[in-house]
């Protein structure tokens, strides 16, 4: 009789957590459904990726940088922002001027970019 409620028992335990960690897992995909997608692979003047240039996003209403990020090896990044409000980009890399772009959150739920860096004048390293 002991084996038989010890085995009821640990049954039921082991269906809450599963049911728990089913939850958990909806919860995360859910986490970020209603996000806004910036995507953008960044050149140099020649057409290469530019691997290493950093970007910074906020909301044009906002003074401070909310989200940044560094592009990878084929001078690719995406980050996620919250849908509906506008922000700007900056991107920025070693030699070549800061690009800034405007983006409209408010409809759509991705924004693809391809830019191409603009080499700073010769005798101006920065």
């Amino acid at each position: 009789m002991r084996s038989v409620s010890t085995t009821l028992a640990l049954s039921a335990f082991l269906a809450a957590t599963a049911f728990s960690a089913a939850a958990a897992a909806r919860d995360q995909q859910n986490k970020h459904a209603h996000d806004f997608l910036i995507y953008v692979t960044v050149f140099t003047d020649q057409g290469f990726s530019l691997p290493g240039a950093q970007v910074r996003v906020r909301r044009t209403s906002e003074k401070k940088w909310r989200w940044d990020s560094i592009s990878d090896a084929r001078g690719e990044f995406a980050i996620r922002v919250p849908e509906g409000d506008q922000y700007e980009m900056i991107i920025q890399a070693k030699g070549f001027q800061p690009l800034t772009r405007e983006i409209d959150a408010r409809e759509g739920n991705r924004d693809d970019f391809y830019v191409q860096m603009v080499p700073l004048p010769k005798g101006k390293p920065k």
